[in-house]
C-alpha cells in the first residue's frame, strides 16, 4: 500500500506530457488573415477602389495579419503534425511578408519590374496548384480557395507581362482582381465554418466533407 502511496504522489508530481493537452486550431486565423488581405487588394486591383494611398493599408495587412499572422498560424499546423496546414500557411505567410516588402521597392524606385514581377505571381500560381491537388484530402472550402487563387494568380501575372498598372490596369489584372475577391469570400467563409462549428461543437456551417 505504502508503495501505490508514493508511486501515485510521484505521478501527480510528474509535469504533464505537452503531447496530451488539446491545441486549438490555427487554421481559422490562417484563413482570416488570407481572406482579409486578399479582399483588399483584389478590391484595388478591380479598379474598384482608386485612390492613391489604397496600398498602405494593404501593405499593412500584408505584414501583420496575411503575413505575421498566417506565417505562425502554419507553425502551430507545423506542430499538430499537419504537413498540408503547415506548408500552406506558412508559404502564403511568406507571399505576403514578401509582397509587404516588394511594392514599396519597386513603386519607391520607380523601377520597372513587371516582367520579374510576373514571374513572381506565375511561380506561386504553380504552387497553388500543386497545393489544391493535396487539398482534394481537405474539406471542399479550402479546396475552392485553391481552386479560386489558382487562375487568380495567372491572371494576375498576365497582367504584369502587360505592363501592370502603368499600362492603366489590363483587362486581365481587373479580371484577377474579381476572382481575387471570390477567393477571399471563400477563405473568409472557411475561417468562419471553422470558428462557429468549433464554438458550437456542432456543424452550423457546412465546409464539405474531408
Amino acid at each position: 500500500m505504502a508503495d501505490d502511496t508514493h508511486g501515485s504522489v510521484r505521478d501527480q508530481a510528474r509535469p504533464a506530457d505537452p503531447q496530451a493537452r488539446a491545441h486549438a486550431d490555427p487554421a481559422p486565423v490562417g484563413l482570416a488573415g488570407f481572406a482579409l488581405t486578399t479582399l483588399l487588394l483584389s478590391i484595388v486591383n478591380t479598379g474598384l477602389l482608386q485612390e492613391t494611398g489604397a496600398l498602405i493599408p494593404v501593405l499593412g495587412l500584408a505584414a501583420f495579419y496575411g503575413g505575421l499572422a498566417e506565417f505562425v498560424a502554419g507553425l502551430f499546423e507545423f506542430r499538430r503534425g499537419n504537413t498540408f496546414g503547415a506548408t500552406a500557411f506558412m508559404s502564403y505567410g511568406a507571399f505576403w511578408l514578401s509582397y509587404w516588402w516588394i511594392v514599396p521597392h519597386v513603386l519607391g524606385t520607380g523601377a520597372d519590374a513587371h516582367n520579374a514581377l510576373g514571374l513572381y505571381l506565375l511561380g506561386w500560381a504553380v504552387f497553388t496548384a500543386y497545393l489544391a491537388v493535396a487539398a482534394l484530402r481537405t474539406s471542399i472550402a479550402v479546396l475552392g480557395v485553391l481552386v479560386l487563387l489558382t487562375p487568380t494568380l495567372v491572371l494576375l501575372a498576365v497582367g504584369e507581362f502587360q505592363g501592370g498598372a502603368g499600362a492603366g490596369t489590363p483587362v486581365t489584372t481587373q479580371v484577377g482582381g474579381w476572382f481575387g475577391i471570390a477567393t477571399g469570400l471563400v477563405a473568409w467563409y472557411a475561417s468562419a465554418a471553422a470558428v462557429i462549428n468549433a464554438t458550437h461543437r456542432r456543424a452550423l456551417l457546412p465546409t464539405g466533407p474531408r
